[in-house]
């Protein structure tokens, strides 16, 4: 099995280097690939100085298109798994191989790295999991399954999505939708504990506003999911 780390990048210069690192000490099987998403300090001058395997994309595509890119690179390089792996620094790479040994042992298409279940380390804002909570329980409502942190962005997924992620992935907030879209097509999701850290340095891109308006899109945009079974 190939596996490939992907990891989107905005504006992370004060960060990559100590997540790239953290990769290459805790997680040596798994490649990598930092996309860099249009940043607008050092970033990926940083990235060609270090000799980092770097996307460079012209211009920003957010979230969505970013790692829509990696999945891409991923199935056209011949990896059989990719993981999504924040460029801040909240994610940790110890965590990479209990993932790959939870998908083989389970035959599962999807592992979610979750925040919730032990409930250690850094838990998010109030209102983030507050929306987090309210998004798991409408998938729960339409889907009948539970995955408490559906918002979770450290999450690994097999061939079979990886090849259905290089061809249609969500734009502006794909966690979420991506989770609902598995349910529906009857893909196999787990989730394992993990603990994540707070961001390092810098802001994250996400407001208490844009949690707000975050909320409702993804909250109507699952539900219009739900009601295209039939495709």
């Amino acid at each position: 099995m190939r596996k490939i780390v992907i990891i989107p990048a905005y504006n992370e210069q004060n960060n990559i280097i100590e997540v790239v690192d953290d990769i290459k000490k805790n997680a040596p099987s798994f490649d990598y690939v930092i996309i860099n998403d249009g940043s607008t300090d050092d970033t990926i001058d940083l990235c060609r100085r270090e000799s980092f395997n770097t996307i460079d994309l012209p211009v920003n595509l957010g979230i969505g298109g970013s790692v829509q890119t990696g999945y891409i690179y991923a199935l056209e390089n011949g990896y059989d798994v990719a993981v999504q792996f924040d460029g801040d620094g909240q994610h940790e790479a110890k965590y990479l191989e209990k993932m790959y040994d939870e998908m083989i042992r389970t035959g599962s298409d999807m592992v979610i790295g979750s925040r919730y279940l032990s409930k250690n380390g850094f838990q998010s804002t109030t209102l983030r999991r507050f929306g987090t909570g309210f998004l798991s329980l409408l998938i729960k409502i339409l889907h009948k399954q539970q995955i408490r942190d559906v918002t979770s962005g450290l999450r690994m997924v097999n061939k079979k999505l990886l090849t259905a992620f290089s061809e249609n992935y969500p734009y502006d907030y794909p966690e979420p939708e991506t989770v609902a879209f598995c349910m529906r097509k009857k893909f196999k999701i787990t989730e394992v504990p993990v603990t994540m850290r707070p961001r390092g340095k810098g802001c994250s891109s996400i407001g208490s506003i844009q949690s707000v308006y975050y909320m409702f899109k993804v909250s109507f945009s699952i539900i219009i999911d739900y009601f295209n079974r039939l495709d």
